[in-house]
């Protein structure tokens, strides 16, 4: 799957999760009103991939990160959606608790 396909599914699933229709999205994200759901509907099928300005904004439509519209894996952009609700001790703490389960690396032979 290539990365307009991951967004254009990321995009529906920030869209709806938000509650908002193609159109109100691509007003909120400063897409003039009469090429908001025509734009919106050509990048959620995958037709078109925006710039990253308009990327930026729709992210902060929806509010949801920049990197989970791009995540290839549901449980990565699940967790990136998460991320963005946290607040910075929080996203600490997280990221903290995610290297405790990193391997411990071993040191080279000599």
């Amino acid at each position: 799957m290539n990365h307009s396909m991951y967004f254009a599914r990321r995009l529906r699933e920030a869209r709806q999760k938000s509650g908002l229709s193609q159109k109100a999205l691509g007003i909120k994200a400063g897409i003039d009103q009469f090429s908001a759901s025509p734009r919106m509907n050509q990048y959620e099928k995958g037709k078109h991939l925006p710039d990253l300005l308009t990327v930026e904004h729709l992210a902060t439509a929806t509010g949801f990160p920049i990197p989970f519209f791009f995540a290839p894996e549901d449980e990565l952009a699940e967790l990136i959606a998460a991320w963005g609700q946290l607040e910075a001790n929080q996203r600490a703490s997280l990221l903290e608790a995610a290297k405790q389960l990193l391997p411990t690396p071993t040191p080279p032979e000599l």
